[in-house]
């Protein structure tokens, strides 16, 4: 959860009008301690006010073009979203549960790429580096031991 970040400075920053359909996205993800799909996104803001689900896809699009959200890869079509690394916020890996679906941040310190030897070996142009560890979580194989 972030108390870290002003959304609405960082709309102004990218040069978007903080509108409060957009803070109101941020506000969702930037207050959940792990990614969410846009479904999630979604029913969560339209427990509270009228939006058109439609209008979030595309706030999530404009919001990762802009480089303040990232989408993360889930192995399917489906994709998770969470603040992209800022000044409150460093790059850290996620861990994806194979069985439920549930996408968890892992602490920055956990997994340490070495993204300069990366650059120097490799002949093109880096963009974006993003580090997804699959397996189950503790949850679900407590589940299993259960059954």
């Amino acid at each position: 959860m972030c108390k870290k970040c002003n959304y609405t400075k960082i709309l102004d920053n990218s040069g978007l009008e903080p509108t409060t359909n957009r803070v109101q996205v941020l506000e969702v993800i930037g207050n959940t301690p792990y990614p969410l799909s846009a479904a999630d996104i979604y029913a969560t803001i339209s427990r509270h006010q009228g939006i058109n689900k439609v209008t979030v896809y595309r706030i999530l699009d404009l919001l990762v073009e802009k480089s303040i959200l990232e989408r993360l890869s889930t192995g399917g079509r489906a994709a998770h979203f969470g603040l992209a690394p800022n000044e409150h916020h460093a790059r850290h890996a996620h861990f994806y549960c194979t069985r439920c679906g549930q996408m968890d941040c892992l602490h920055p310190q956990s997994m340490n790429v070495d993204t300069d030897n990366l650059q120097k070996t490799f002949p093109g142009e880096i963009g974006r580096i993003e580090i997804r560890v699959d397996g189950v979580c503790k949850n679900c194989l407590k589940l299993q031991n259960q059954r």
